[in-house]
């Protein structure tokens, strides 16, 4: 009772959507702060193949990784103990809300740095040897420099991984109309041009088209895909 109440005023939340009359950060954070506490126990439930992407990516002990779109953080209860065999693991997000958790969660974990900053223009000092994504593409307005910055702060050989919504290229267009209208309500921007601009800018790796059952909507699956490369 007490999981059905507070997916309850979540789902407010969502049928509210997300302001459109400020600044992407502002916007954000009206919409996520009174959710964060409530944000990863029930996107869990939509939020398919995270797990999969980080095995996919095959992080190497030593190596230094940034995560764009961090939100929560919670990539590090994905990863677990295997977060201290990295080098160092920058966690960026737009949204205070959402990283006052990331914040909070990374506190025990000395080579990580979670970062208030935009994914278009933030990049670390150096070259990192991993850049990975999921489910905050789609949420960025701009989003074709995410992708570029992206490509600039990784290493020769170095890996990009991303899962996230979209609208298949073969899929019925009313289909496709109905999810792009949905997800905007919310701030999520369904697109079919993102991932032919990773498969120009990457050498792929792997490409996985997926469907994601959708919380008290019986019947109904999200399209999704996870994508991994190489920047060459």
């Amino acid at each position: 009772m007490i999981e059905l109440s507070a997916d309850a005023r979540t789902l407010w939340r969502l049928l509210r959507g997300q302001p459109t009359s400020g600044s992407h950060a502002a916007n954000l954070q009206t919409f996520y702060a009174p959710q964060a506490e409530r944000y990863d126990a029930f996107r869990a439930r939509l939020l398919h193949g995270r797990q999969e992407l980080i095995s996919q990516l095959d992080l190497q002990a030593g190596s230094h990784v940034v995560e764009l779109g961090c939100g929560t953080g919670s990539s590090l209860q994905i990863m677990g103990d295997n977060v201290r065999q990295l080098r160092q693991f920058d966690m960026v997000d737009l949204c205070p809300a959402l990283l006052a958790v990331a914040e909070q969660r990374a506190k025990n974990f000395p080579n990580v740095r979670v970062i208030e900053a935009d994914a278009t223009s933030w990049r670390p000092k150096f070259a990192v040897d991993a850049v990975f994504m999921s489910y905050s593409l789609t949420m960025m307005p701009h989003w074709l420099a995410v992708i570029t910055n992206a490509k600039a702060m990784l290493k020769p050989g170095g890996r990009f991984g991303i899962v996230d919504f979209y609208l298949p290229e073969i899929a019925s267009p009313l289909g496709n109309a109905f999810w792009q209208r949905w997800f905007a309500h919310d701030g999520v921007h369904l697109s079919s041009q993102h991932l032919p601009l990773l498969r120009q800018s990457f050498k792929k790796l792997e490409l996985h088209h997926c469907r994601a059952r959708v919380p008290y909507l019986p019947g109904l699956r999200a399209p999704y895909y996870r994508f991994t490369g190489r920047k060459e």
